[in-house]
């Protein structure tokens, strides 16, 4: 079992990051790969679980332990696969998503992808108990507050195409839909924050997804 990873950042795709160590390339799969892109050429820790199926052998990556304990536990849900557990824990923390999970906020868990109503309901029956002891720190959600403005009082917001383009499919390979995404990306225009950057697009966009 690979536990966690450490390598140089060598490249960064739409869903995965490509962290070399010992002259080896590790294709690490991400809900969001651009988060690493600060650590481009340095050495960075990935905590990884290693999947593994037939027709497949997966690395899924983490920037915490808590991350890639909680995906391990959505595993265990009949009708949640890996890349639906790596889309619940990227759009929200893990004090949230087990928060849910115990007061059985079955609205709020139905707000991640991939995820309807019977599915919601069988987190709650099968890992309930389970989440007991795990200490919940914050539940909080960071808002988005103020919209970025160039000199002459216009939006920044299209001056960012590429890191937008980039985040908008990095969206898509979570399993939102191409109107979920648009949607949201209104919304981060019209009240939008830092959006210079691919990483911080794709965390203002998936806290919208949870509270809007």
């Amino acid at each position: 079992m690979i536990d966690f990873i450490e390598g140089q950042v060598a490249y960064i795709e739409t869903d995965s990051v490509v962290l070399v160590t010992n002259g080896v390339g590790y294709r690490i799969f991400s809900g969001n790969p651009f988060y690493y892109r600060q650590g481009e050429k340095n050495t960075v820790r990935i905590y990884t679980h290693h999947y593994v199926r037939e027709d497949a052998i997966h690395l899924y990556g983490f920037k915490a332990r808590s991350e890639r304990d909680l995906f391990r536990k959505l595993l265990d849900v009949s009708g949640i696969g890996p890349k639906g557990a790596l889309a619940i824990t990227s759009a929200g923390t893990p004090e949230q998503i087990i928060s849910a999970i115990r007061l059985e906020n079955i609205d709020f868990l139905t707000r991640f992808p991939g995820i309807g109503k019977k599915t919601a309901q069988r987190m709650v029956l099968d890992l309930k108990d389970k989440l007991k002891s795990v200490p919940i720190m914050d539940t909080s959600v960071v808002m988005v507050e103020g919209e970025p403005q160039a000199e002459d009082g216009t939006s920044l917001f299209n001056a960012f195409d590429e890191p937008k383009q980039e985040a908008m499919e990095a969206l898509g390979a979570l399993g939102y839909s191409p109107a979920e995404i648009q949607k949201v990306m209104k919304k981060l225009e019209k009240d939008g924050a830092d959006l210079a950057s691919t990483d911080k697009i794709i965390k203002r966009a998936l806290q919208l997804f949870l509270t809007t």
